[in-house]
């Protein structure tokens, strides 16, 4: 498709790609889609339906100042007196643009996901952009009913349930009353991402408003998506791990194992088998592999804070939880055998494995009688007479209140002594 740049300054970047609709979509870049070679945001999803678009791309993250805007309009003009249908599509700083300059474009639709109302520290409480304000550039920046159409349909996409972009919403409402709104709950600021689809995105252009349409097109999307799953988890678990229990019931998934990160899969599996709200097949439809041993046994070693240590066989890391908790979930989590001054060891199925870190702070388990790998040393204990204490090479092991553990340099402290309970 004939693709090429119709206006230029230090902001923005002005692309039209050329396509066979009727009509034409000015599509805005964001923090990370900023412009680079002829690249416009969402252009691929765009392209296949052989949209004509506009693509106002920044180049630095300047929130498309006025100025230049206007200086555009000179190019994209002649442009845009072609089309009797024009759809604005843009999220998070161009979510921002498509609603401000909707009314100078001459849009009939606009679609913003998780948009700005403002980012002046006057205007606004939400202070995760107000590094980027420069009342050189900003001067009245914020949204106006001087910006917008009386006429147009305005969709905005957003969590309701993420203080941040709610206020903008609700800022942005106050002029738009008659504003389309979708909720997208527990996805904080990452809308666009999780609802990443081109028949979605060909939907919110042509298809007429149907908020039941939209939330049923919505679920279908999110579905599929992985980066929703991981994002919801992500932002829900602390509050509300419940709630993801029941959506990994309800859900036929399957994540890949790298799917999340190490941290992702600790925090996890610590609240949900804290709690005991998943079973075995929960965590292997999140990508968490489980290795169950055959026997249980008691717990040995117990910290200042009345928990017991474990090695966690799904996150693959020593912690510590309280009795009940091991209890419950004595097929994740394996006691150390500890005795006395040794090399720290546990037992899954009837064979004795040594646990070893490498200086990343990754834990790895070898059988008693292999080989470490080169970068791989054991971690062993000490037994003093009132105490013991974990160490890794010049590191002792220290653990929190929460159970998490961690090694440190000395000096001793009470975290890192443990007693034979």
């Amino acid at each position: 498709m004939d693709k090429q740049i119709i206006f230029e300054d230090e902001q923005i970047r002005v692309i039209f790609l050329k396509g066979n609709s009727k009509e034409l979509i000015f599509s805005f870049g964001d923090l990370i889609t900023r412009a680079k070679g002829l690249t416009i945001n969402a252009e691929k999803s765009l392209a296949k339906y052989e949209y004509n678009v506009i693509g106002v791309m920044p180049k630095i993250k300047s929130w498309f100042p006025a100025a230049s805007m206007q200086a555009m309009m000179s190019a994209v003009q002649p442009i845009l007196d072609q089309f009797e249908t024009v759809v604005g599509y843009g999220g998070s700083m161009g979510g921002y643009a498509a609603i401000k300059y909707s009314k100078l474009l001459k849009m009939n639709r606009v679609i913003a996901f998780v948009p700005q109302y403002s980012i002046d520290p006057q205007e606004i409480e939400d202070r995760r952009y107000t590094e980027f304000f420069d009342e050189s550039l900003h001067q009245d920046m914020h949204i106006t009913t001087q910006d917008v159409c009386a006429g147009s349909e305005y969709i905005v996409v957003y969590d309701p349930y993420y203080a941040n972009d709610r206020e903008h919403y609700l800022k942005i409402k106050h002029i738009l009353p008659q504003l389309h709104t979708l909720h997208l709950p527990f996805t904080g600021h990452e809308a666009l991402s999780v609802l990443a689809s081109s028949s979605l995105l060909n939907d919110f252009i042509r298809h007429p408003w149907n908020k039941n349409y939209f939330y049923q097109q919505m679920r279908t999307v999110k579905k599929k998506s992985k980066f929703y799953y991981r994002t919801v988890i992500n932002n829900l678990l602390s509050r509300h791990s419940a709630a993801l229990g029941r959506i990994l019931r309800s859900n036929d998934l399957q994540l890949e194992d790298q799917y999340l990160d190490a941290n992702l899969k600790q925090l996890i599996t610590r609240i949900m088998l804290s709690r005991r709200q998943v079973t075995e097949q929960d965590l292997q439809k999140l990508g968490i592999k489980v290795n169950l041993p055959q026997d249980n046994h008691p717990t040995q070693l117990q910290d200042c804070y009345g928990n017991f240590l474990v090695f966690n066989i799904i996150s693959n890391k020593i912690e510590s939880y309280p009795e009940e908790a091991i209890h419950l979930n004595y097929k994740y989590l394996i006691p150390l055998l500890i005795k006395s001054s040794c090399i720290v060891k546990i037992e899954l199925n009837n064979e004795r494995y040594i646990v070893g870190m490498n200086d990343r702070r990754v834990m790895k388990l070898f059988k008693e009688d292999d080989a470490l790998s080169t970068d791989m040393s054991p971690i062993v204990v000490k037994k003093y007479p009132e105490y013991y204490v974990l160490s890794y090479k010049e590191q002792n092991m220290r653990c929190d209140s929460l159970g998490i553990c961690s090694f440190v340099e000395p000096p001793l402290l009470d975290e890192e002594k443990f007693i034979l309970a």
